[in-house]
């Protein structure tokens, strides 16, 4: 039975210290707004690390992006994935807070409590929303300024990645210039959006040969998929984002309701789901969530959350807006911008995927990363994989070169930290350490 959420929200709201404020749950919290442009109004949520540690800026930094583009970093990413509470306001085991301090930023503009006053300053393309973004640590970092310092690693989700990958190397060249002080270090780009087409063309294979389809079926979906990229291909970008939504829906009914998100997840039958009036109703920061589980987070956010942080913005009601506003820019791959982080920085650019993700399926995901230009492609490319290994049991594999690695994940789908948190742990141990050696990961730990 839940506990209600008022009552649960008043037994572990509390203030355990001087430096954050009383925020929503237990442990130090800050949270505010920046303006990163006129009538356009970001919204950030740190949390201090409960590490048992003698300053929280020994520990790093990690700023989580969700994906959608609408998705909220500070509903789905906090309480579905890796903040301190479940939705349903337990502790969360494998929480990113237990070992780092976590920046939750609504991104883009329009996004959960992110807002805009006019709907000119809706995003429309991917380098505004990295402008944004290094506008917003601008402000963060000029209302906590003991940051700056601080190792900060951006680490995201889906489109989120796209959306990381520019922002990261619009924070660098600014970071290298001396216009923002800071110590950016790295970036994870797990399960991301960054090459769309390679990963709208492998839907259809990663389909047949899961069992997932037929080859009538096969041919249904790669007919589809061959119509986006034939817009791709002529420029036509806002037809591809359509023609993507209708390969879609071709998948859905050529598997009777697969989950995109995770293949293994127990669905309904799709005669049993109006998808057309799911589509339309429901806003994309949950598209993977069912009804009842959607109403009970937004409820969460509209309710106890934005009350404790004494927020008027109404959450999530701009954030399908976001999607529309960038739909001509959505199937837009950003894998040069991937190749500049690897040519002119030394930021560790991580990338990550879950084996059972569809949306954004490993096979996709290789092939761009397989085909980017950069000085040790070619030596990355013919070096061995490698097992990380957690009590004697195979949590993935990942390959390195230098500052770039790559990880295929066990037992996960697309929301990697809830799927396999004991991947997702090494993960950031990796990413936050100045350690690169290539040889069999093995956790010695008696957890």
């Amino acid at each position: 039975m839940r506990v209600p959420l008022v009552y649960t929200f008043a037994v572990l709201c509390f203030v355990s210290g001087s430096i954050g404020k009383k925020g929503f749950g237990h442990g130090e919290q800050e949270w505010n707004y920046v303006q990163v442009r006129p009538n356009a109004n970001m919204f950030w949520w740190l949390y201090y690390t409960t590490a048992k540690v003698n300053s929280y800026y020994n520990k790093p930094l990690l700023i989580w992006l969700q994906g959608g583009p609408g998705g909220s970093s500070t509903s789905y990413g906090n309480f579905e994935e890796l903040g301190p509470l479940d939705v349903n306001l337990n502790p969360r085991n494998y929480t990113w807070v237990k070992n780092y301090n976590v920046l939750f930023i609504d991104n883009p503009v329009g996004t959960g409590y992110s807002y805009v006053k006019s709907k000119s300053a809706y995003t429309r393309t991917n380098t505004q929303i990295a402008k944004d973004l290094v506008e917003c640590m601008r402000g963060f970092y000029k209302e906590l300024p003991e940051f700056k310092a601080v190792p900060t690693y951006i680490t995201t989700e889906s489109y989120g990645g796209k959306m990381g990958a520019e922002f990261a190397l619009l924070w660098y060249r600014a970071q290298k210039a001396g216009t923002i002080k800071s110590n950016l270090k790295g970036i994870a780009l797990g399960d991301s959006w960054i090459s769309p087409i390679d990963s709208v063309m492998t839907w259809a294979p990663f389909l047949l040969n899961t069992g997932m389809v037929d080859t009538e079926g096969f041919k249904k979906v790669d007919a589809a998929a061959q119509k986006v990229k034939n817009n791709v291909e002529l420029g036509n970008w806002r037809s591809a984002t359509q023609e993507w939504s209708n390969t879609e829906m071709v998948i859905l009914e050529k598997t009777d309701n697969i989950d995109f998100y995770n293949i293994l997840t127990k669905q309904p039958p799709l005669r049993f789901f109006n998808y057309q009036k799911f589509f339309k109703n429901k806003s994309v920061m949950y598209l993977n969530l069912n009804a009842g589980e959607a109403f009970s987070l937004e409820n969460l956010m509209n309710g106890p959350v934005k009350k404790a942080l004494g927020i008027k913005f109404v959450h999530g009601s701009q954030s399908s807006d976001v999607f529309e506003y960038l739909a001509e820019d959505f199937m837009k791959p950003v894998t040069h911008i991937v190749e500049a982080l690897l040519n002119e920085t030394d930021l560790n650019v991580f990338v990550y995927n879950g084996q059972m993700d569809l949306i954004v399926d490993t096979l996709g995901t290789l092939h761009w990363v397989e085909k980017l230009k950069w000085k040790n492609a070619d030596t990355w490319k013919n070096s061995n994989r490698n097992s990380f290994i957690f009590k004697s049991i195979v949590e993935g594999y990942l390959k390195v070169q230098d500052n770039f690695r790559m990880y295929w994940v066990n037992r996960a789908g697309h929301m990697v930290p809830k799927d396999n948190p004991i991947a997702q742990e090494k993960i950031l141990q990796d990413l936050t350490s100045n350690a690169y050696t290539a040889h069999r990961y093995e956790e010695k730990r008696n957890e």
